[in-house]
């Protein structure tokens, strides 16, 4: 066991990317990342979902940190129910990622967490391992990839990345260190693949400052610009160009407020008190003297953006507003962002989107930056992580072409482990317990796949409820059947549907008075099964079915 290094992808979605990797040598073990991801249509009711930490629990007092890449919810948005496991593991981290996990340890009421902050540069010993924390650029302040030495040889981790040579906070990723260690030699390079069938490089966060300045400079009356609450970068752009413009800068959204006050208060985010407003100054000065930076560039429902265009918010839109939408679309998305634009367009706004001009950058490299780092690290064994799996397989083809060899490549699903000797790696037989865990409400991991078919189905064809009253002793229907539909058929305008129901129930109940009286749940399943066919036959429908019995 002490020769052999394992690389574990714990959580997240495989298809999409992984947000919690363990990586483990000997007794010690140290984890990358820590994220969530939100809910997809397939998981109705349900408010978060984080990895599966059952691996990790069994192995608890082997983890020597957690190493945090940066400050996304895909990568700390578990953070708080990984502390609660595993409270003496201490986190690494920027300090503007530290201090988003800390605002989210202070909703979940924690206390006590051993938040570490790290530089550019900083390196940690932790027990067999070595790690450093090197620049990268991002969609967020504080972004590192990680190198981590381990007594077989170097394991490199991208986070997320690209590479800016104008960045906006002066910056750029450290690619004198890559190149460093490539030198040394790179035993494996994990590697952000979520652009890696783009070609080209992707442009730099300036070229959308350019950009704002020239609708700015064009628009009569209000600016509202939506985009992603964690892109420092990008809202302070937003807000210098709407200070040169004479505008007044008005903040909204939860986490809009929230991590702009954060920002602002840890340095990142400088913008003079001045030009801010609140919400309900707006009215004291002209449309043309208003820029609004708000939350809501994927179409949530609750979001700032789309309450204003539904005219459920104390700022609603209005003829002669300039929207700018300044984020791409998260896969899954694109309908509830098309349903808000149409809706502004309505309201007599003038709307803008990426797909319009150039009013976002991506934060992943494309094909040009990923070749670049494959040449500067020239790593031995290559894994291509965070993207759909179309992402993984152009990636693999690049490194190919780059001269890793196919056999020491390795795509991995959730649950797969990676083991690397001196002699050699291969992928284990057998998958460690790895996947999602769905949080609804207070529950943690208490809705699973059985639940959440049961709500698929209320969802898809309602509920048909029917109670009868029986006679504990002689079985004989005393009253009912009374008939209850949700979502299934409006009882008023199929009387006659409800009533042969109802004739259907007293018949098969009938048939139970001749029997010995025994278990009420063959009635159940007898008056069930009934209803199934019948209703399916009348009405093509499958609603979930339930029979209740009241004993007299």
């Amino acid at each position: 066991m002490a020769s052999k290094l394992k690389i574990t992808p714990l959580g997240g979605v495989s298809e999409i990317g992984k947000n919690m990797t363990a990586i483990e040598y000997g007794k010690d073990i140290v984890v990358i990342d820590c994220g969530s991801i939100f809910p997809t249509d397939e998981m109705p009711g349900i408010d978060l979902v984080i990895p599966d930490m059952s691996y990790l629990e069994k192995n608890a007092s082997r983890i020597r940190a957690f190493l945090i890449t940066h400050g996304h919810e895909d990568h700390i948005g578990a953070s708080p129910y990984a502390l609660r496991k595993f409270p003496d593991v201490p986190f690494y981290g920027s300090k503007l990622t530290n201090a988003l996990i800390n605002h989210k340890l202070e909703e979940h009421g924690i206390t006590s967490a051993k938040l570490v902050t790290v530089e550019p540069g900083s390196v940690v010993r932790l027990g067999c391992f070595s790690v450093e924390f090197i620049r990268t650029n991002h969609s967020i302040t504080g972004a590192f990839a990680l190198a981590i030495t381990t007594p077989i040889g170097v394991l490199m981790h991208t986070g997320d990345f690209k590479i800016d040579y104008t960045p906006i906070d002066g910056g750029m990723i450290d690619l004198k260190r890559f190149a460093q260690y490539g030198e040394k030699g790179v035993l494996m390079l994990m590697a952000d693949s979520t652009n890696a069938e783009l070609p080209g490089y992707t442009m730099s966060e300036r070229m959308v400052g350019e950009s704002f300045e020239r609708y700015f400079a064009k628009a009569d009356g209000r600016v509202i610009v939506a985009s992603f609450a964690s892109n420092i970068h990008r809202i302070q752009q937003i807000c210098d160009c709407a200070v040169r413009h004479g505008r007044k800068i008005c903040f909204q959204g939860r986490s809009m407020v929230n991590i702009s006050e954060l920002a602002t208060k840890l340095g990142y985010l400088n913008v003079d008190p001045k030009h801010l407003i609140e919400l309900e100054k707006i009215k004291n000065f002209k449309p043309e003297r208003i820029c609004v930076i708000t939350t809501g560039s994927q179409g949530e429902p609750m979001s700032g953006l789309a309450r204003m265009a539904n005219s459920a918010h104390r700022l609603n839109i209005m003829q002669g507003d300039l929207v700018l939408i300044s984020a791409s679309a998260i896969p899954g998305n694109e309908r509830m962002i098309s349903q808000v634009i149409n809706k502004l367009f309505k309201k007599g706004a003038r709307v803008v989107y990426e797909s319009m001009a150039e009013i976002h950058v991506s934060g992943h490299a494309r094909q040009e930056e990923l070749k670049i780092i494959q040449a500067l690290t020239k790593p031995k064994y290559f894994m291509p992580v965070h993207g759909e799996y179309r992402h993984l397989v152009h990636h693999v083809m690049l490194a190919e072409k780059m001269g890793v060899q196919h056999d020491d490549i390795f795509v991995c699903d959730l649950g797969d482990t990676v083991e690397i000797t001196k002699n050699g790696a291969k992928k284990l037989e057998g998958a460690a317990p790895a996947g999602s865990v769905m949080i609804d409400g207070l529950g943690i991991g208490d809705i699973g796949n059985i639940v959440l078919r049961d709500r698929k189905l209320l969802s898809q064809d309602g509920l048909f409820i029917t109670v009868v009253t029986l006679n504990k002793k002689t079985g004989k229907l005393m009253a009912g059947p009374d008939i209850i539909s949700r979502g299934f058929v409006y009882v008023r305008e199929s009387e006659q549907l409800i009533d042969d129901a109802r004739e259907l129930v007293r018949g098969v109940v009938g048939d139970f008075e001749k029997k010995p009286k025994g278990d009420w749940s063959q009635i159940k399943n007898s008056v069930k099964n009934a209803l199934r066919d019948y209703l399916y036959d009348k009405t093509k429908r499958n609603p979930v079915i339930l029979p209740i019995i009241v004993e007299v």
